[in-house]
C-alpha cells in the first residue's frame, strides 16, 4: 500500500459515517479517523430499532430512485464483504386506495424506471395478503426489489470492514468544535486537537451543534416504534410470508417490517408530538394515550395482532423542509456536510457514504444531485418563509 497522502476525519460514526468510513478506507490514498461520542453502535442514533423498510418504488419521488438502485447493490456488496445479513429482500408492499396520491407516485416510479412489481385490487390483495384488512377501493404495489435492513447490524459490518481496512474508529470521543485553516481542519476533543486535511460531519441530529449554519433549516421529528404479537401465530408474519409493508388509509400512515424476532412483527404509526430543536429535547418514550391510539390503528389494519405493543421506542431524525438530504462541499473543499435523511434516508445511506467519500477524496460534486447543496436548501428555506436568518 503506498503511503497516506490525505487524512480524512469522520465526526459520527452511525448511518453515514459508518458507509463513509468504509467507502473511505477501500482508497489506498486516504488515511480515515473515525470519530463518535458514543460507544460502537450505541441505542441514541437515528438508525437504532431492529429493522428498517427498504423500497425502490418510492412515494417521495424519482430523484431518489437511482440512488436507491445503487444502494441496493451496495447493500450486497456490504453483505458480501463482511458475511453478515442485513438486506432481506422479502419485498414491500403499498396499500392504498388507488387514487391517493402518494400511490400514484410510487406508481408513477414503477413505470419511469422499469422497477420488479406486481399490482393488486382489493380482492386480490385479500386473497394474497390475509394479514392485512383490505378496504374497498384499496389497491397494492408489492416492489419486488424492496424488504427489510437490519440497521444495527449494517452499521457494525461497515465498521469492522472500515478498520480491517486500516480506519482508525475512536469511541466515546466526543467533538468539541473544528476550527477550519488554510492547510487543514482542527478537530478539538476532549483528549487533543487533531489536525486533518479535510472532514465529513455525520452527526445525524447533533449536526447543528458542530455546523451552526444548519441551525435555521434542520428541524428534528420525533420517530417511534412499536411491536406487535399476534394473538394466535407468528408463522403467517415471518419474512417468507409477509413483506415490509406501507399504508395509507384515510388520514393513516403506517409502516412495518415482517418478524425477525420470532415472536412479534414491527408496525408503526409515528406519535403526533412536535418537532424539537435539540436531541436533549427528545421525549425518552410513548405517552400511554399514544400507544392506545397506535395499537388501536394497527388492529384495524392487521386484525390479528394483539393491540398492546410488546415493546416501542422513541427516536428522532433531522428533517429539511423538502425532506431532501443535504450533501454539501465548502467552497475551501475541507468540510463535507451529510445532514437531514428526513425520516427516509437509512435504506440508501450507502449512496450518500459513497457521496461523502467522493467528495472527500476527490471533491467529486459530479455525482451528488445539485438539490442537495446547502446553497439550495437555504434558498428553498427562503422561498418558503421560514428563513430566520442570524443563527437564531
Amino acid at each position: 500500500m503506498s503511503n497516506p497522502q490525505l487524512t480524512v476525519a469522520v465526526i459520527g460514526l452511525g448511518s453515514v459515517g459508518s458507509m463513509a468510513a468504509w467507502q473511505l478506507s477501500k482508497r489506498e490514498n486516504v488515511r480515515v479517523i473515525g470519530l463518535e461520542q458514543y460507544g460502537r453502535v450505541h441505542s441514541r442514533g437515528s438508525y437504532a430499532g431492529e429493522s428498517r423498510v427498504f423500497r425502490t418504488a418510492y412515494h417521495e419521488g424519482g430523484l431518489y430512485v437511482p440512488m436507491l438502485l445503487e444502494s441496493r447493490n451496495l447493500w450486497r456488496e456490504l453483505e458480501k464483504e463482511s458475511g453478515r445479513d442485513v438486506y432481506y429482500e422479502v419485498g414491500t408492499l403499498s396499500i392504498a386506495e388507488e387514487m391517493h396520491p402518494e400511490y400514484q407516485t410510487t406508481l408513477g416510479t414503477v413505470r419511469d424506471y422499469d422497477l420488479p412489481h406486481e399490482l393488486f385490487d382489493a380482492d386480490q390483495l385479500r386473497a394474497r395478503f390475509p394479514q392485512h384488512r383490505i378496504h374497498e377501493n384499496d389497491a397494492g404495489i408489492l416492489d419486488l426489489q424492496g424488504g427489510g435492513l437490519r440497521p444495527e447490524v449494517s452499521v457494525m459490518a461497515a465498521l469492522e470492514i472500515a478498520e480491517r481496512n486500516g480506519a482508525d474508529l475512536r469511541f466515546n470521543t466526543p467533538v468539541l468544535g473544528i476550527e477550519e485553516y488554510k492547510d487543514g481542519v482542527v478537530i478539538r476533543t476532549e483528549q487533543e486537537a487533531l489536525k486533518v486535511d479535510r472532514i465529513v460531519i455525520a452527526s445525524g441530529s447533533w449536526s447543528n451543534r458542530i455546523s451552526p449554519e444548519l441551525n435555521d433549516l434542520l428541524r428534528l421529528q420525533i420517530l417511534g416504534l412499536t411491536w406487535f404479537m399476534p394473538r394466535t401465530s407468528i408463522e403467517p408474519f415471518v419474512p417468507a410470508n409477509f413483506p415490509a409493508f406501507l399504508r395509507d388509509s384515510g388520514p393513516v400512515h403506517v409502516f412495518g417490517a415482517p418478524s425477525f424476532d420470532g415472536y412479534s412483527l414491527k408496525a408503526c404509526s409515528n406519535p403526533t408530538w412536535d418537532v424539537v430543536r435539540d436531541v436533549d429535547d427528545v421525549p425518552v418514550g410513548y405517552t400511554r394515550e399514544e400507544l392506545v391510539r397506535i395499537g388501536q390503528q394497527m388492529q384495524e389494519l392487521i386484525p390479528d395482532i394483539n393491540p398492546e405493543p410488546v415493546r416501542s421506542s422513541v427516536h428522532h431524525c433531522a428533517y429539511t423542509p423538502n425532506r431532501l438530504p443535504v450533501v454539501d462541499l465548502s467552497e475551501s473543499e475541507r468540510v463535507i456536510t451529510v445532514a437531514g435523511l428526513s425520516g427516509h434516508g437509512f435504506k440508501f445511506i450507502p449512496a450518500l457514504g459513497k457521496f461523502a467519500a467522493e467528495l472527500a477524496a476527490d471533491s467529486n460534486t459530479e455525482s451528488v444531485p445539485g438539490e442537495f447543496s446547502l446553497e439550495s436548501h437555504m434558498a428553498v428555506l427562503r422561498d418558503r418563509g421560514h428563513y430566520q436568518g442570524g443563527g437564531h
